[in-house]
């Protein structure tokens, strides 16, 4: 729009010939030969026209540079402006899919399992337990209820009830509590080991030191882990079968629910490892899986044995080779023995279950009942050979 005065107001200084402009008579003289003088009034003229397109041209330069000067400023602004616009934009769009699509997974999952766990208190301290079924059983530790016959439960509510001790299998630390009453109880989904996954999510959910409903997360550290402990009762060593996490785990957690991020439970929290100086958690927590607890669950409810299976072997890890239990001595006349295993045959293999060593070999025997038959698969001399064994009494 500048350019177009600029250039209108240079056609209209042209195009004035018969209106006088100002007249600045040189200061110059040329040097030279003398020449005819003409009429002097067109050599003011022309003089005149010259100076008058210089001035235009030095108007027009002039005008060319404010109009570039005002439309920078007028323009800055506005493309300041746009990017300002642009930029809040952004963050605004950034700011609302953060609030909408950011997921939660371990507040979901305590919101849909908190109600499923409860507060257990006796004489001697505090622990945990699962709601097992609709009816109000309840799942917890055998060393939770150690020596009582009765116990106090606080549901995820706040209200409180007695529980009875129905039994417990001190060997695998699970006990039966069923809890007086008619209430309205909110069974726990459970899911197998063979979901478990290393590395993924693992929510705790318990009542450390007292503090019922608390939650931590963490991820499962590993599966199959045969972890040695003592008979709550007798003091015997035994070895279970756990899943390991991180999720931080402390006194009062015993009995409580380890959960996937479907909020299912998939073992129960039962112990950890410590340095001998610290009683807290140092990130190594265990949890009895919902396979073991299904199976001495059923066991106790039906009445049925809780004495553990025996094959009849000792043992060792492999020194090097492949990973599996050596046996370096069998037992006469033990189940091992009348099925043929011999000294110096590497188990692999349980039910079609890989054997990484002897301590998950003797997890495995002494979950089976007396009376099972199980196929145990050996590489002997090279060759791999499966044996049908029937399991006796510890």
């Amino acid at each position: 729009m500048s350019h177009w005065k600029q250039s209108e107001r240079k056609d209209s200084l042209i195009g004035r010939k018969e209106t006088s402009y100002p007249f600045w008579p040189s200061d110059q003289v040329i040097p030279g030969p003398s020449r005819p003088v003409k009429d002097g009034w067109e050599n003011k003229r022309r003089m005149a026209f010259t100076l008058l397109s210089m001035l235009c041209l030095i108007l027009l330069g002039v005008g060319l540079l404010i109009g570039l000067s005002v439309k920078s400023e007028t323009t800055e602004p506005e493309i300041s402006n746009s990017l300002e616009t642009e930029v809040s934009s952004l963050t605004t769009e950034s700011s609302t899919e953060l609030i909408v699509e950011v997921d939660e997974p371990v507040a979901s999952v305590a919101e849909a399992v908190a109600p499923s766990v409860v507060r257990i208190d006796t004489a001697t301290g505090t622990g945990s337990g699962i709601i097992y079924d609709k009816g109000g059983m309840v799942v917890t530790n055998a060393h939770v209820v150690q020596g009582v016959e009765s116990v106090e439960i606080q549901l995820a509510d706040g209200t409180r009830s007695t529980g009875i001790v129905l039994g417990s299998d001190p060997n695998v630390d699970i006990a039966i509590v069923q809890v007086q009453g008619n209430f309205v109880f909110k069974q726990a989904t459970f899911a197998l080991l063979e979901s478990v996954r290393v590395g993924q999510l693992a929510v705790a959910i318990g009542s450390p030191f007292g503090l019922e409903q608390s939650v931590t997360a963490g991820i499962v550290s590993a599966v199959n882990r045969a972890v040695p402990s003592l008979n709550i009762e007798d003091g015997s060593r035994t070895i279970v079968e756990m899943i390991q996490t991180d999720a931080p785990i402390n006194p009062g957690n015993s009995g409580g629910a380890l959960v996937d991020r479907q909020g299912r439970v998939v073992g129960m929290n039962t112990l950890i490892r410590t340095d001998g100086t610290v009683e807290g958690n140092l990130g190594v927590g265990f949890a009895i899986p919902t396979d073991t607890i299904f199976l001495v669950t059923e066991r106790i409810v039906n009445g049925e044995s809780l004495e553990n299976g025996f094959l009849g072997i000792s043992g060792q890890n492999p020194t090097i080779g492949r990973a599996g239990a050596l046996i370096i001595d069998v037992v006469p006349e033990s189940p091992a023995y009348e099925s043929g295993l011999e000294a110096g045959d590497l188990i692999i293999g349980i039910d079609g279950s890989p054997i990484l060593g002897m301590s998950e070999l003797a997890a495995r025997i002494r979950l089976s009942s007396p009376g099972t038959i199980v196929e145990i698969k050996v590489i002997r001399n090279g060759e791999q050979l499966t044996f049908a064994v029937t399991l006796g009494t510890l």
